[in-house]
């Protein structure tokens, strides 16, 4: 009894204290996320909602207001950051990434309407198990807001909240199968296909003439003395060809000057003095062996800094990593590239896109010089344009109340439809014009993320009071529908994928793990390929899919 009435006790600070709950669920929510079953975890998003879930089904909820607010963070977040590439990719190979996610977009959207058609689903059920079967937020919220702000009318005498209610049950009932079961087939098809992906990986990174993709880490700048003669004997063409590892900087200083890279076809001298930035590795391993380190007069840290460079110019766009010549021409160590948030590989043959990133260490100057030639340098990534972000989600907010009758229906893009266009048109804006709309990645990222979360937990909260009553009725059926409506659009999408588009197996199962939103996936296609080959695939249809599939949670609800 003292246990009961301790727990009863607890039940009521937390009801008194909201702020309290919310962060215990994301915290909770969190840890829960992080629990890993030997190589398998539920990440943050799942652990949220099965927290939400839990003090959901002691009567806590959730007040409109603050998950209307993680809808309109995430849903904006999400087109800011497809902007970029979304215009772009359509004029580019990117266009088979749009098919294979539209094909996946559609294979589940049938899917969950035959479903919902066979089972008499109850109003709102169909775009819970659409998000659920294919582990797709942007579509649970779109769904949710479309019946939340009146674009969608309940039928007969059911309530709106009750609608949202079952959206919220049929995507917690759903997920589960849809996490668990997309990574397990992921992992089973190409063992069923008798495909050895990491063979399949190696034979697509050895189409690249330059090697395999070079990963910097621990940069350091350092100064070497020619002191081995033999060296010296070696004409400058071959010491590149042996010596260079074809990314780290090496600049030849001459009686007082520095050579430029073309003049030193000839051979080294005794007394030049190397001027490096490179991983400490390549300092130990081989310039060691050119002579002695020397001690600068004053720090070469002063002269070099790490910033990050927009990929926008259109001269750029569609040049590979090796015809940049990055390290010889602009005397800057490139570090990382990324594409939509997502490390992507560094190989010689890889091509910009416009919104990519490249991570660069190396001289004010001469990093100045690359960006003037990519696109725009991030310094001050600390500050956010926040005039823009605010209208930005006010004008998205205005763009979905605007809608047309036809009959009885309301036809508009509605409040999800509204943010994402918004956020499209600002993230594409601020690709042409780098001064504008500035939303630092780590900023985004936390919006983003933060957004959703908050969203998630109210989901939770408000699935949590009836999730029991509805699983002991409809939930096997349901079970199975999200079983068909996550495996099905897999095995299309595969054979899509292969048979029509002719994209390499790696490459696809990234694509197909990207039309499905699901980052937890493409970590099992990267730990099998061990290869970030596959995130390629992956940013491909990324973009697309989010855009497709928050416009199908609104329009799965009027079928």
């Amino acid at each position: 009894m003292v246990e009961i009435s301790e727990f009863t006790r607890l039940l009521d600070i937390l009801h008194a204290q909201p702020v309290l709950t919310l962060f215990l669920i994301l915290g909770m929510g969190y840890l829960i996320g992080n629990i890993r079953i030997g190589s398998f975890s539920l990440g943050p998003v799942a652990g949220v909602l099965f927290a939400g879930l839990f003090l959901g089904h002691f009567d806590f909820r959730m007040r409109a207001g603050p998950q209307a607010l993680g809808f309109a963070l995430f849903i904006f977040s999400v087109g800011y950051q497809a902007g970029p590439r979304f215009f772009d990719v359509l004029r580019t190979d990117g266009l088979k990434y749009f098919l294979l996610a539209l094909v996946v977009s559609i294979t589940g959207f049938s899917m969950a309407v035959v479903a919902s058609k066979l089972l008499s689903l109850a109003p709102g059920t169909p775009g819970g198990l659409l998000a659920g079967g294919l582990t797709s937020s942007p579509t649970l919220a779109a769904a949710q807001e479309a019946i939340r702000s009146g674009q969608i009318k309940p039928p007969g005498n059911l309530s709106a909240d009750a609608m949202i209610g079952n959206v919220a049950t049929s995507y917690a009932i759903t997920y589960i199968f849809g996490l668990a079961g997309l990574i397990a087939i992921i992992k089973l098809l190409p063992q069923i296909l008798g495909i050895d992906l990491e063979k399949e990986a190696k034979i697509l990174e050895s189409k690249d003439e330059s090697g395999t993709a070079s990963k910097p880490a621990n940069v350091s700048a350092r100064i070497y003395r020619i002191t081995n003669e033999e060296i010296t004997k070696i004409p400058a063409s071959q010491l590149r060809e042996q010596y260079w590892d074809k990314t780290s900087v090496v600049r030849v200083k001459r009686d007082g000057r520095i050579i430029e890279p073309g003049a030193t076809e000839g051979f080294l001298q005794l007394g030049d003095e190397l001027y490096i930035l490179a991983p400490v590795e390549y300092f130990t391993t081989v310039i060691a062996k050119f002579g002695e380190e020397i001690t600068p007069d004053t720090s070469t840290a002063q002269y070099t800094e790490t910033a990050q460079i927009v990929v926008i110019n259109k001269k750029a766009i569609g040049k590979s990593l090796q015809e940049l010549d990055i390290a010889r021409k602009f005397g800057v160590l490139l570090t990382r590239v990324t594409r939509m948030r997502m490390k992507v590989p560094s190989t010689a043959d890889f091509e910009l896109r416009k919104g990519d990133i490249l991570t660069v260490v190396g001289p004010h100057d001469c990093v100045d010089l690359l960006g003037k030639e990519v696109g725009h340098v991030e310094r001050e990534i600390a500050e956010t344009d926040m005039v823009t972000f605010a209208f930005g989600i006010a004008i998205g907010v205005v763009i979905g109340l605007f809608s047309i009758s036809v009959g009885q229906l309301s036809i508009g893009l509605g409040s999800a439809g509204g943010l994402l266009t918004a956020g499209l048109i600002i993230g594409y804006l601020r690709s042409v014009h780098p001064t504008f709309g500035r939303l630092p990645d780590a900023a985004r990222w936390i919006l983003m993320e933060f957004g959703l979360l908050l969203f998630m937990a109210g989901v939770g909260l408000r699935a949590g009071g009836d999730i029991l009553e509805t699983f002991a009725t409809a939930g096997p059926m349901l079970v199975l529908a999200g079983i068909a409506v996550t495996t099905i659009p897999i095995l299309v999408g595969y054979f899509f994928g292969r048979k029509v588009l002719k994209i390499h197996p790696v490459l696809l199962l990234g694509g197909i793990t990207g039309s499905m939103t699901s980052g937890a996936a493409l970590s099992v296609v990267t730990k099998a390929t061990k290869s970030s080959m596959p995130s390629l695939g992956y940013t491909g249809a990324y973009a697309f899919a989010n855009v497709l599939l928050t416009v199908a949670g609104s329009i799965i609800l009027f079928v």
